[in-house]
């Protein structure tokens, strides 16, 4: 009786991940990880690694949602495939390095990282300006690569897809959005896959673990939340091609100040 409102709680997050999938090209990480927080604190699930386990199991829900969005706006020929090409080492050296730190980081430094990026992203989101520009064009590397570094870096240690933080490093560089987005969506496939596997690796044989988990990757949430945001991302795909964002990234940048005020808190 207790799962069955982690349960519910899963199944309605899930939809909320699939359309937020679609529609910003991220792989919904940002909603899972403090919905599963939030529920695992009500499970009594114990706190040294109830957030590792929050940020794994969302890494491996991210898997299919971003597959299914990328492979969505590939068909619509949106996505700088040729971006994608250049950052398929960068972005993933930056996760292996996320998951080295995972595996040592207490669950109070994944809060205050999680925190502190999504405040910086909420900022983003709530006063960003169509005419902002850094340059007309995305740079060449070595800052390109950089760039993708970094993206796979924090987005691991968050558990998100990375699509917000490709997003903003597309758009100030002169790039559509629908492009953006689209783009983003294949950055959360570089993201989660080898992030997964380095959670599994960092939480193998941790003690306290929630049952059905396989290193800081809990299988019961998986497999709960999987087919819905497969089965939805494409509708968000559909309403990112067809409508205007504006009030849907001011309400998702106050879920995320609300998010990080609940982080902070947790640390008092």
């Amino acid at each position: 009786m207790e799962l069955l409102p982690f349960a519910l709680a899963m199944l309605t997050a899930s939809a909320i991940a699939g359309i937020m999938a679609g529609i910003f090209g991220i792989g919904g990480g940002a909603i899972l990880v403090p919905v599963l927080y939030q529920f695992l604190t009500m499970l009594g699930i114990d706190e040294v690694i109830r957030m590792h386990v929050c940020v794994g199991t969302s890494l491996a829900i991210i898997i299919p949602t971003s597959l299914r969005s990328f492979t969505a706006h590939l068909k619509k020929g949106a996505v700088d495939v040729e971006l994608l090409k250049k950052w398929v080492i960068a972005v993933p050296s930056g996760v292996i390095l996320a998951s080295l730190v995972a595996a040592s980081i207490s669950s109070a430094g994944l809060r205050i990282i999680f925190a502190l990026i999504a405040i910086m992203v909420a900022l983003r989101l709530l006063f960003n300006r169509e005419s902002w520009r850094l340059g007309d064009d995305v740079p060449k590397n070595p800052v390109r690569a950089i760039v993708g570094f970094v993206i796979g870096f924090l987005s691991t240690l968050m558990g998100i897809g990375g699509g917000v933080l490709t997003n903003t490093f597309m758009t100030l560089f002169n790039r559509p959005m629908h492009q953006a987005v689209a783009t983003s969506s294949g950055v959360g496939v570089l993201i989660s896959i080898p992030a997964t596997i380095g959670f599994i690796w960092a939480g193998w044989g941790a003690e306290n673990l929630p049952p059905f988990s396989i290193g800081y990757v809990n299988i019961v949430a998986v497999l709960l939340v999987i087919p819905v945001t497969v089965l939805i991302a494409p509708l968000g795909v559909k309403i990112a091609h067809a409508m205007e964002k504006r009030q849907l990234e001011i309400a998702f940048g106050f879920f995320l100040l609300l998010v990080a005020a609940r982080y902070f808190y947790s640390l008092v």
